[in-house]
Formats: structure tokens, sequence, C-alpha cells
């Protein structure tokens, strides 16, 4: 835990992933986080049955652990007088209030901005929303999947032409990273009302991180009036050393070298095809690019003749920039992943360990967790 905002108290009515996981973000960054839920029914993130896995006998609720780490949890009835004097007492001594709820429900529980402010005037004040504080649509509730991922047009972005179904997004995406989002809006508003004494409300949507998520095709797609930035099929890739190659074992390398005429010497070197340097066809960025299919089908080969572990160890010394295919679990060991800190070891409440990932944000050269 980092100590960056030690001495700052939130407040949190707020439930599922999208909002509260700015509260998980702040908790990490050393502020004292206060959840508040309902006694009986609490966040229905406790209930779910989290992307088809259901907790095992450790009983470990991952998709409810991920965004309220770190928390103290209140349980109000805030549609009983003494719930909300309960909450307001805790908003007059708090920095920041944090609520998802719809403008309908935030009216009816007393937990508008102006109900809030009425008991402690320099709070900021923070909104989650589906598609925005304005518009016809501000009182609708949404979810990444629809909001961000199918509304702001991701969906159909990475949707492959050649098959009928758009991509499903992978559980909670876009709401991980508004919860970043929000937690660098708030800091924004906690440096502004340090220097000028003026409370900020801030507002985040999933449908407005979805655009800003998608700025060059968004950007492009009303400056070119619809035509997509170039989606190019494996074989035919601009710059063959920008790509995804098989190895011998059936995993995957991705090379990134963007700059390819000043790394391609490099390459070869370790491909052991130092003769390639030589082939006309190849000599330079222009002359890979009209013998991309022959280059690419070329590159394939090669990959194809060493195994996954061989081609790790063997590129460790390219100058450019490549990476291997990992899955989640192989992250686990990245030795990079465990020199950073960038996964947090936690004890659930059945004592069961296991570990999330940390928030990014690293400050003084310490891992958040």
């Amino acid at each position: 835990m980092q100590d960056v905002l030690a001495g700052i108290r939130v407040v949190e009515v707020a439930a599922w992933t999208f909002v509260p996981i700015s509260g998980a973000v702040l908790a990490e960054w050393g502020a004292d986080v206060i959840k508040i839920e309902h006694p009986q029914s609490g966040d229905p993130q406790r209930g779910l049955v989290s992307s088809g896995l259901v907790p095992g006998a450790a009983g470990v609720n991952f998709m409810f652990e991920i965004p309220n780490r770190g928390k103290r949890s209140v349980a109000l009835d805030l549609s009983t007088d003494d719930g909300r004097e309960l909450l307001y007492k805790l908003v007059e001594s708090a920095d920041v209030f944090v609520t998802n709820s719809l403008p309908d429900v935030r009216a009816r529980l007393g937990i508008d901005v102006e109900q809030i402010r009425a008991r402690n005037p320099n709070i900021i004040y923070v909104r989650g929303h589906g598609q925005g504080a304005r518009g016809p649509e501000a009182g609708r509730g949404g979810f990444d999947g629809a909001s961000f991922w199918a509304r702001a047009g991701l969906a159909m972005t990475f949707k492959d032409p050649a098959v009928e179904w758009p991509v499903d997004q992978r559980p909670a995406f876009g709401d991980v990273l508004g919860g970043l989002t929000i937690a660098g809006g708030i800091a924004a508003a906690i440096a502004r009302r340090e220097r000028t004494g003026t409370p900020s409300i801030v507002d985040v949507s999933l449908l407005g991180l979805g655009l800003w998520s998608l700025g060059p095709d968004v950007t492009s797609a009303k400056l070119y009036e619809g035509v997509d930035i170039p989606s190019f099929d494996r074989d035919s890739i601009p710059n063959p050393l920008v790509g995804t190659y098989p190895t011998k074992d059936g995993r995957f390398i991705s090379l990134v070298l963007l700059q390819a005429d000043r790394f391609w010497p490099d390459l070869c070197a370790h491909l052991d095809r130092p003769d390639l340097l030589d082939d006309p066809r190849f000599k330079d960025g222009a002359a890979r690019y009209e013998n991309r299919r022959e280059c690419i089908q070329l590159l394939r080969d090669i990959f194809r003749t060493r195994t996954y572990d061989e081609w790790c160890e063997r590129l460790q010394t390219l100058q450019g920039v490549w990476a291997p295919l990992r899955t989640t679990l192989e992250v686990h060991d990245d030795p990079q992943v465990v020199a950073n800190g960038y996964l947090e070891p936690i004890e659930a409440a059945s004592g069961t360990g296991f570990v999330l990932p940390a928030n990014p944000v690293q400050f003084d050269e310490t891992p958040a967790a």
C-alpha cells in the first residue's frame, strides 16, 4: 500500500465493479475508503456467479475482491432516516463521495450532490455513469459489456469480417480501466481543491471511456467518412516485422519492430539467416512491403523451426521489441511481473491465499501491493 493519499477519506455508495474499483485504487494509494452496503442485500456482486466460475470450497469470490480490496465496510439501510443520518455523519468527515446510483435512486436515498453537500460543502462528489451525465439516456443504467464494449464501437471494431459474430469482451474489461480513470479524476480534484479550495463534481461514463480507448478509430471514422483504419490479414501485413509468428510447438511470438530497416539486420542474425540481408526481395522496407507475402511466409517457416522456449531464450538479446504470447496463468511467473510487484497477495476471510493484479501506478519506486 502507498501513502500518497494518506489522510483522505472516501465514502462509497456503489455496486458492481466500474465505480467500486476506483475505491480499491484509492485504497492502494493510502486513502481510507468506507464502502456502504445494504445490511441484507449488500453489493449484488457478492452473490454473482463469477464469469461462469462458481467459488469452490475456498470461497474466494474474486470478482468481488478485485474492486473491493483494502476497504472498510459499513452496513446501512439508506431507505431509513437512521441509515441516512449515519451516512451523513460519515460524509461530514470525508473528502470524497463516490456513487454509481442512478439519478432517481440518488434523489430517493438522499445522496444526490445537493443533499451530500448540505452536510459537507467541501466534499468532492463523484458519479459513474453508463451513458453520461447529460442527454436523454442519462438516467439509464449501463454495464461495460453494453455501454463500453458494444455502444462505443469496440465490439464491431474488433470483429473479424470473416466471422459472423462480433467478439465478446472479457469480464469487467471496461470496468477496471474505468476505475483507474475515475481514480485519476479524483486525484486531480483533490489537487484542485488543495490549490483553490473549490470542490469538484467528477463524472466518468463507460460510453466516454470506450470512445477514449478507441480514439484513433473513432477519429478516423469521421475524418475519412466511414473508412476504417485498414485491418490487414496475417498474410499481407505491410511491415512483416510487426506480427505474430507460430513456433514449432504451437505457441506464438510477437514482433513489434516498427523501425524495420533499423532492426532487420539484428533480426536476421537472431534468426541465423544473415543471407537474407543480401536477398533483394527484402533489402529494405519498400522491398519487404512489395514482397510481404513471401517475407511473412519465410518468417513463419523460420519461427516454426524452434520451440517457444527456445525462441524466448534466443531473442533475449534482440535489440527491438518483441514478446512471447503468455497465458494468464503463465504471467504469474513472469520475472518482470514478480520483480515489479504487479500481483498483490491477498488473504480471503476463509484464510485462503490468492493474488490480485495491483493497480499499475507506482510511487517512489515501490509496488502498489
